[in-house]
């Protein structure tokens, strides 16, 4: 069984709080897997506490790309432990202060994070950016932060996995919405910027992302 709760995204349902940044909380077997962490470290304990997730639960944390609201609540879920899978890319201060608490394992090229759950290494040319996949029995989840390298880009990384099946997550600027055709799930979340558009061409097979929403993949 494959999970993801929406931990920190733009919007939010009753009982939990939105803030400009995205973090999801990934459950595989007995794993609990954190993609990013938002912007607000005070924000990502509430909604983690609303799960009833303690931070000592969390056994590995994944961070997409070193900018603020995807790693600015990094703090409140540090504890030691913890692994922390973070691009090459990000800077040697970064590194060096998560490191004084927790295990950092630098990601360049596709791996296994955790069984069932896999990087597509670092991608792009200007800011450099890591997603996940999630191999459940439906197909491939794609898991992206902001999808800076280009959501093509990141497809197309993903598909060497297999079957594609869903894809969640923020996909900034994308707007070549006939790609998204060959997803059974699409999840836009936090910086998508045509969100509007993606539901409209796709009505049933989109759902509106937002802090507390949970995904049952399988």
């Amino acid at each position: 069984m494959v999970r993801v709760r929406i931990v920190i995204d733009n919007e939010a349902q009753p009982g939990f709080k939105s803030d400009w940044g995205f973090s999801c909380l990934i459950e595989t077997g007995n794993q609990n897997l954190l993609f990013d962490t938002g912007y607000s470290g005070d924000i990502l304990a509430f909604n983690l506490q609303q799960f009833h997730v303690q931070r000592e639960t969390i056994d590995t944390i994944v961070l997409s790309h070193e900018h603020s609201d995807h790693v600015g609540g990094l703090n409140a879920v540090l504890h030691p432990g913890v692994t922390v899978f973070m691009p090459r890319s990000f800077s040697r201060r970064f590194k060096h202060a998560v490191a004084q608490v927790a295990e950092v394992v630098d990601v360049t090229l596709p791996r296994a994070i955790v069984p069932d759950v896999y990087t597509t290494g670092e991608l792009g040319a200007g800011q450099k950016e890591q997603s996940l996949v999630l191999e459940t029995p439906k197909g491939m989840v794609v898991v992206t932060g902001c999808a800076h390298p280009g959501l093509e880009a990141i497809i197309a990384a993903a598909a060497t996995f297999g079957k594609l099946y869903s894809v969640i997550g923020g996909f900034h600027s994308f707007n070549q919405l006939e790609l998204l055709r060959e997803f059974d799930l699409i999840v836009p979340c936090h910086c998508t910027a045509h969100k509007r558009e993606i539901l409209a061409r796709y009505p049933e097979k989109t759902k509106r992302c937002g802090s507390g929403m949970v995904l049952e993949l399988g």
